[in-house]
C-alpha cells in the first residue's frame, strides 16, 4: 500500500515524511505518542535549519508560535565578549527556539497537508522481515488489542539514539565516543531577549535564546563526569555556573522560572550505517551526537532532504533502491563527519582552542571580518581550519 513506512513522527521523521509525499510518494508515519507533544530535548535551531523551513514554506508557521527570530549573537569564552546583530542566513535569521512540542506539530501538519498517513498512538510491536530485506511493520493501535500489519518496500527509523529499527537489523556503528557532557534547563519569564548568547567558563557552557510563549530557555553544561555531584543540587550548581556571567545572572534572578529543571546525560556519539535491504535511518538513529554545537535539528532536515531524494530517485526508476540508499549514506556522512568530529573535541574538552581564541582576537576589531567568521560557523561558506568556532 506504501511506497515508504516512517516509525517516528517527530522533526527528523514527519520532515521526511512530508518531503516524500510533497514528491508524490504514499507514506504511512507512525509514532507511539500522541501530539502535541513535548520532548524535553534541546530546540535551538541554526545553520541552514531556519533557511530550509523557509524553502518549506514552514517559516511563518514558526513565527506564529511566539518565538522572535534570532539574528543577534554574543559568544565569550573567557576572553572578550564577541557579538554581531542583524545576522540573516540564506534569507533567514540566524536562528530560532521554538519549544518540541511547537516545532514538532509544525512538521507533523505539513506531513499531514502533503498527503501523508499518520497514526499517532501506534506501538510498533514488530518489524517483518522475508529473510532477506525488511518488508513492513506490526504493531498495535492505543485503543485496539488487534495487531495491525503494513507493508512497504522501505521502512525508515527516525525513533531516536535508542532507535528499535537499528537494533533489529543490528545496524553497525562507527566513530563511536562515549557520553562527554551533562546538562539541566529551563525557562525564564521576565528576561529581556538575549538573542543568542554563548559563554564558556571553567570547563562550564551556559547558552541563553528565546524560545516560544515570551520565555527564555537557559542552558548549562558540564564535563560528563561531574553528574552525580551536578545531580545533588541541582539548582545550586546551575545558578553558580549563571553567576560566572554577572550581567545574565543579574536578569535570571529578576525573572522567574516558570518551569522545572530539565536534565539530559544519556548523550553517547556515533553514526550508523543509515541504511540496509528494504530500510534506512534518519535523524539521531542514523548520527547522535552531543548537543555542545547545537546539531540535532538542523542535522535532522538536512539528511531529511537527502534521504527523500535519495528514495525519489529509487522510486522513480533512476536508481536501484541499494544503489540510492548507499548514495544517501555518501552524502550523509560527507556533509556530518567534519561537524561530528569538531563537536566531540569541543564536548571532550569544554574549553576554547588557542587556535580559536587567537582568531577571535585577529577579528575582535574588525566587523566584516567578524561576520565572515560567524557565517563560516553556520555553515553558509565551506570552512577553513581556521574559523571554526564553537557557536551553537
Amino acid at each position: 500500500m506504501y511506497d515508504a513506512i516512517i516509525v517516528g513522527a517527530r522533526c527528523a521523521g514527519a520532515a521526511t515524511a512530508m518531503l516524500l509525499a510533497r514528491r508524490g510518494h504514499r507514506v504511512l508515519l507512525v509514532d507511539r505518542a500522541t501530539f502535541p507533544s513535548d520532548l524535553p530535548h534541546g530546540h535551538f535551531l541554526h545553520r541552514r535549519g531556519p533557511a530550509r523551513l523557509k524553502r518549506w514554506g514552514l517559516l511563518d508557521r514558526v513565527a506564529a508560535t511566539g518565538a522572535p527570530p534570532i539574528t543577534s549573537v554574543v559568544s565569550d569564552y573567557g576572553d572578550f565578549p564577541l557579538s554581531d546583530r542583524d545576522i540573516m542566513v540564506d534569507g533567514a535569521p540566524l536562528g530560532y527556539g521554538p519549544r518540541r512540542r511547537a516545532i514538532d506539530q509544525i512538521l507533523l501538519d505539513a506531513a499531514v497537508e502533503a498527503g501523508a498517513d499518520l497514526r499517532t498512538g501506534f506501538a510498533v510491536q514488530d518489524y517483518i522481515g522475508d529473510g532477506e530485506r525488511i518488508i513492513g511493520i506490526r504493531g498495535r493501535e492505543a485503543a485496539g488489542r488487534t495487531l495491525v500489519t503494513e507493508h512497504a518496500p522501505v521502512t525508515i527509523g527516525a525513533d531516536g539514539r535508542n532507535s528499535r529499527l537499528a537494533r533489529t537489523v543490528g545496524a553497525p556503528m562507527y566513530e563511536e565516543q562515549p557520553p562527554l557532557t551533562c546538562w539541566y534547563f529551563s525557562y525564564w519569564s521576565g528576561i529581556p531577549d538575549p538573542g543568542l548568547q554563548l559563554y564558556l567558563r571553567n570547563r562550564r557552557l551556559v547558552l541563553a535564546f528565546p524560545a516560544d510563549a515570551g520565555l527564555v530557555a537557559i542552558f548549562a553544561a558540564w564535563p560528563a563526569s561531574m553528574l552525580p555531584h551536578v545531580r545533588a543540587d541541582i539548582p545550586g550548581h546551575f545558578m553558580k555556573a549563571v553567576d560566572a556571567i554577572p550581567a545574565l545572572a543579574e536578569q535570571v534572578r529578576a525573572g522567574r522560572q516558570e518551569d522545572r529543571f530539565y536534565g539530559a546525560s544519556d548523550l553517547p556519539n556515533f553514526l550508523r550505517r543509515p541504511y540496509g535491504p528494504g530500510w534506512a535511518l534518519v535523524g539521531d538513529a542514523g548520527c547522535h551526537k552531543d548537543p555542545f554545537l547545537a546539531l540535532g535539528m538542523c542535522d535532522a532536515f538536512r539528511d531529511a532532504e537527502l534521504l527523500t531524494n535519495a528514495l525519489d530517485e529509487a522510486f522513480t526508476g533512476l536508481l536501484p533502491l541499494e544503489a540510492a540508499l548507499a548514495g544517501y549514506h555518501r552524502r550523509r556522512d560527507r556533509s556530518t563527519l567534519p561537524d561530528y568530529l569538531l563537536n566531540a573535541q569541543l564536548a571532550r574538552t569544554m574549553a576554547a582552542p588557542e587556535q580559536l581564541l587567537r582568531i577571535r582576537a585577529e577579528v575582535r576589531e574588525d566587523p566584516v571580518a567578524s561576520r565572515r567568521f560567524l557565517l563560516k560557523n553556520q555553515g553558509v561558506q565551506e570552512p577553513d581550519a581556521g574559523y571554526l568556532e564553537a557557536v551553537p
